[in-house]
């Protein structure tokens, strides 16, 4: 399978930079996503709940996108910006992948970001 760039509409705009998620060899690789509202580029939500539901919403369309789906994550990495806001992620965390869930690994975001809490990337059999 050659390498394709995978975009769409109905989740966040990444920058220039980078693309929304890359499909190749059997995988699709996402970028780090914010939780961004589609439509108006905007943060969604003050809580890190808020947050990361976003995040989760904004990843499962572009898997879609790419002919797959949440339930077909392997790994995850969750990127913070405060250590303090791990359980609240994690709430909300386990509403999406109550049972079976991705490998995870976390990090601390390198920049502050007014608004940000969380950023999630995500590797999924295509």
């Amino acid at each position: 399978m050659p390498r394709q760039i995978v975009f769409t509409p109905n989740a966040a705009r990444p920058p220039a930079s980078y693309s929304q998620a890359v499909k190749a060899a059997g995988l699709v690789f996402v970028s780090g996503t914010a939780p961004h509202d589609p439509a108006s580029g905007q943060i969604v939500g003050t809580t890190i709940q808020e947050q990361t539901r976003q995040c989760l919403t904004n990843i499962a369309a572009i898997l879609e996108e790419a002919g797959s789906s949440l339930d077909k994550i392997v790994s995850v990495t969750v990127v913070l910006a405060e250590e303090a806001d791990f359980p609240g992620m994690n709430e909300e965390w386990l509403r999406w992948f109550p049972s079976n869930p991705p490998a995870r690994q976390g990090a601390r975001l390198p920049a502050k970001i007014p608004g940000l809490k969380v950023s999630i990337a995500a590797i999924a059999e295509a």
